[in-house]
């Protein structure tokens, strides 16, 4: 673990033939709590894991909400875009590809709002229980980009059809998108390490 750089982190290094991964927690994560997901959806990856700077009755979060399903919109874009300096001050420190996020919950939302204002930030991303985290955007080009959105059917904080509505729109920006809607809640389970395996192996480059 290091401050050196702007977030507290995590930095895993793995073997050079795999894309690193950003692992970006959900509320009440830290810097150590996506380490094992990642490593069973990317064994012997790079990881670099940040902690969220912004806290929530003492709980990490990487932007303020006003309510449960109300982002306070103006953080959102400020905090993605200092993540986005981060990404790439870490990369270079490093001397690491620009790398795939796995994102979950609020760390999911986090990694779509990268995708949506500082695009060249990420290769692509895995986002567990996302929504659309901006109802205002400007077209940017995800040209490319492969994107994996996996939903809970019943899921009470980030429905599917929120999810939908993020997945079309980085679609009409060009990204590779494939969102599917599980049975389940918010939680994870055995079937989201799976798809999340199988997608990435199948979005890496030979």
């Amino acid at each position: 673990m290091t401050e050196a750089l702007s977030f507290i982190h995590r930095f895993e290094r793995g073997a050079a033939t795999e894309p690193p991964l950003l692992l970006l927690h959900g509320t009440g994560g830290d810097e150590n709590d996506l380490l094992p997901l990642g490593e069973m959806i990317a064994p012997g990856a790079t990881m670099l894991s940040p902690r969220g700077k912004v806290l929530e009755n003492g709980m990490p979060r990487f932007f303020r909400r006003l309510a449960d399903g109300v982002f306070d919109e103006d953080d959102v874009r400020r905090r993605a875009v200092d993540l986005a300096d981060f990404i790439v001050a870490a990369s270079a420190r490093y001397g690491v590809p620009v790398p795939i996020a796995l994102g979950y919950s609020n760390g999911a939302n986090t990694a779509a709002a990268v995708l949506l204002l500082r695009p060249e930030a990420l290769a692509g991303a895995i986002l567990l229980r996302a929504t659309l985290p901006l109802s205002e955007t400007t077209p940017v080009d995800l040209t490319g980009k492969p994107v994996l959105i996996l939903s809970g059917a019943m899921d009470p904080m980030m429905s599917p059809e929120r999810a939908a509505r993020l997945a079309s729109l980085l679609q009409s920006y060009g990204a590779v998108v494939e969102h599917r809607t599980l049975p389940s809640g918010h939680e994870l389970s055995q079937t989201d390490v799976n798809l999340a395996k199988q997608w990435l192996s199948a979005s890496s480059p030979a």
